[in-house]
This record gives C-alpha cells, structure tokens and sequence, in this order.
C-alpha cells in the first residue's frame, strides 16, 4: 500500500473543513489532512488548499505569523497548491477591488495573473452556475460564486480551466490551481481530486531515484 499524502488546508480562516470533508471524499487517492496555522505545518506536505474566505484578514494574519515567505517557498520549489476564491486573490501577483482599487495587502504572488476583487458585487450577489472546467470531468461542473473575484489578465505560463460569461474564472500555472468559486461547496469532489493528481505526480518525480 503507497504511503498517504499529506494534504495541508490553510487554517487562519475560510472554508476549512468543507475543503478537509471534500478530500476525505475522495475515494482514488489515499490522503491524510491537516489544518495548516504556522511555518513549521508547511514543510511535510504533498499539497495545500488556501480556502475561501476574507483574503485581507488571510494575508495579514500570514504575515504576522510569517506564512507569506515560507508558503512562496515551498509553491515556488513545486508544492502543488490550491486556491479558491479568497485562496486566489493571495496566489496572485496583483489584486484590486472594483470600488476601492489598489488593495496593497500580502500576496504569495506565486501566479502570474491580476485579480479583480469582489467582481459579481457582495454577498448578497452570491449565485450559482454550471461551468465546463478542463480537467477529467469537469463538464458542467456546480461552480458556487460567493463574492467572487475575477481573473482580469493572465501571464505567460498561465493556462486558462474555465470562463464564466466569458470571464476566466479557473486557472492553471505549473503546480498551481486557483478558482474564483468554491468547488468545496458543489458537491463533487473532482476538483480536490484533480489536485491530489498533482500532488501524487510530483512526489513520483521529487523522489530520489533510489527512493522510487
């Protein structure tokens, strides 16, 4: 029996465990969860999901406890990483916010695009809609907007997974993945499973060849 990933989901706020009962409901990988809160919970994983959630409050409390580098570390030498909705706008490189602009909180900035913030209003403008996602199943997948940001410019390595109206809304970069919805709260777990492939795929080719 190969030994369990270890899946690491951002707990300083958000959809914590909605995201820890969505990996636990995949039956094709084995993985074993873990609330991540500091640096030392980042170095023994195989993947992490940064959750939706508030991403000012996020990204302050990252750097307070000194998240922000360790996590751009880690992403940067290859860690599959996950992020959805507010999980996004920290990935980014660069956010705004369509009422109030330049936003200047903490950002990983280890994906190459430009998040607006709050694009489809507040929370009271929060709906559902199906979304044809590029990844094995993810036809008319059940995408939940909830103060949903959106992906406005994409860089040179950045491969679109999904538009909304037209809007990119699903991305990809290398080992990184970013939603503007929530795919913990649709019922499927093909989006927590697709990154338990990355992260299965990157253990086989980080592990020394004596190892394997």
């Amino acid at each position: 029996m190969s030994e369990s990933l270890v899946v690491g989901v951002l707990g300083l706020q958000g959809d914590v465990e909605e995201h820890i009962k969505a990996v636990e409901s995949v039956r094709t990988n084995q993985a074993e969860v873990s609330v991540v809160k500091d640096v030392d919970g980042v170095r023994s994983l195989d993947a992490l999901i940064i959750p939706g959630g508030e991403s000012t409050v996020m990204g302050s409390l990252s750097s307070v406890k000194g998240l922000i580098p360790a996590l751009r570390d880690r992403i940067n030498s290859g860690l599959p990483v996950m992020g959805t909705c507010a999980g996004m706008i920290l990935l980014a490189r660069r956010t705004y916010d369509r009422v109030v602009g330049e936003t200047n909180q903490s950002l990983i900035g280890a994906l190459d695009v430009t998040v607006e913030r709050n694009a489809f209003g507040r929370q009271r403008d929060s709906f559902e809609s199906r979304v044809d996602l590029a990844i094995p199943g993810g036809e008319g997948f059940r995408a939940v907007f909830i103060r949903a940001p959106l992906i406005r410019s994409v860089g040179g390595g950045v491969s679109e997974l999904g538009r909304f109206e037209g809007n990119v809304v699903a991305v990809r970069q290398g080992n990184v993945i970013a939603f503007s919805f929530h795919p913990e709260l649709s019922g499927s777990a093909i989006v927590h499973e697709y990154l338990l492939g990355l992260a299965a795929s990157h253990r086989r080719t980080a592990r020394p060849i004596g190892d394997r």
